[in-house]
């Protein structure tokens, strides 16, 4: 309990609040977020806070709207106010990727609706120690770049205080407070693959490796997590000089960027197009674009989701696709 509490208050500490800023725990029932709540109850107010919770209802499972409302009814039990049950909207077949993502960006859609709503400065997440481990397990597995590898501590409205905590901790911790936690059958569910990380392969790397390896792998994401806050910032800088806002879009300095180690350039591609054109580019669309700079060969213009990349004049041009007429392949000009 006391460790729990402790990564709250530290957490609150580092945000610097305004005295009587309003944050919310996201509340599941489950042992992780339970134990949050309780400890958001007991340090908001001792550090001049007030704390509420918003409850997401999935509608995924029978029985959920109950759920959702007896979380609802532990939190106004702990103190928290506002309390807040969202409902996601039935999904109308438009669900796209897994159920487990599709649930997870459901969950922070309504989460952050009630953020604004209610004029809190940010939501708390219980996501664990092991959940860390296991997300950059996954993040392996599908070959995730850095920043995939791991959850941030503070993602803008997000905020995690507990990554540092092991599950067990949170567990024991409603256990000594005498709060009943709500166990989530979709976590035994072998059909989701973060199920099966967490029962069968991870159990396995533990007792073939030690019981230090959830630790290191979330020490891993840290250590991560730390190269690509540098390396953006870096990115961000070198920007400035490399790329210029044309009409329609943008370029890039092609001999500028092929000077720049890989990691940066492929960063710059991604960052410009994001920023320009609200596209998040895959690994082998940003490859593409970076061979118009360190793999020239004559290659004609590129099209790619709402834009167009082309070099010429010893620059990369990324163009709006909706612009004008730029359909087909124009024969290369570079000089």
């Amino acid at each position: 309990m006391a460790d729990v509490r402790r990564a709250v208050r530290e957490l609150l500490e580092e945000r610097a609040l305004p005295e009587g800023s309003l944050v919310l725990v996201a509340l599941s029932g489950g042992p992780d977020s339970l134990a949050l709540a309780a400890a958001t109850a007991f340090e908001a107010p001792r550090a001049g806070l007030r704390a509420g919770a918003v409850v997401v209802d999935h509608g995924l499972q029978e029985g959920s709207a109950e759920v959702a409302e007896r979380a609802a009814g532990q939190a106004r039990e702990l103190g928290l106010d506002p309390v807040r049950v969202r409902r996601m909207p039935p999904s109308d077949g438009a669900r796209t990727g897994s159920l487990e993502a599709f649930a997870r960006r459901g969950r922070y859609r309504e989460i952050e609706a009630v953020v604004a709503e209610t004029g809190a400065r940010g939501a708390l997440l219980g996501h664990t120690r092991d959940d860390q481990a296991e997300t950059v397990l996954l993040g392996l597995l599908r070959g995730t770049g850095p920043a995939g590898l791991g959850m941030d501590r503070v993602a803008g409205l997000r905020w995690r205080p507990l990554l540092g905590i092991p599950r067990a901790a949170t567990v024991q911790a409603c256990a000594d407070q005498g709060l009943e936690p709500w166990d989530d059958p979709h976590n035994l569910e072998r059909r989701f693959m973060r199920a099966r990380v967490r029962h069968e392969v991870m159990p396995v790397l533990v007792r073939e490796l030690g019981e230090q390896i959830p630790a290191s792998l979330a020490r891993a994401a840290e250590l991560l997590g730390e190269d690509a806050e540098a390396l953006d910032a870096m990115a961000e800088e070198v920007m400035e000089d490399l790329v210029e806002l044309e009409e329609a879009g943008l370029s890039i300095g092609a001999a500028a960027l092929a000077a720049n180690p890989a990691a940066l350039r492929q960063r710059i591609i991604r960052r410009a197009v994001e920023a320009e054109f609200h596209v998040a580019l895959s690994r082998a669309q940003t490859l593409e674009i970076a061979r118009l700079a360190t793999g020239w060969h004559g290659q004609g213009r590129l099209d790619l989701p709402g834009f167009t990349a082309e070099r010429s004049g010893g620059r990369i041009h990324l163009i709006s696709s909706t612009s004008g007429e730029l359909t087909g392949v124009r024969p290369p000009h570079d000089h």
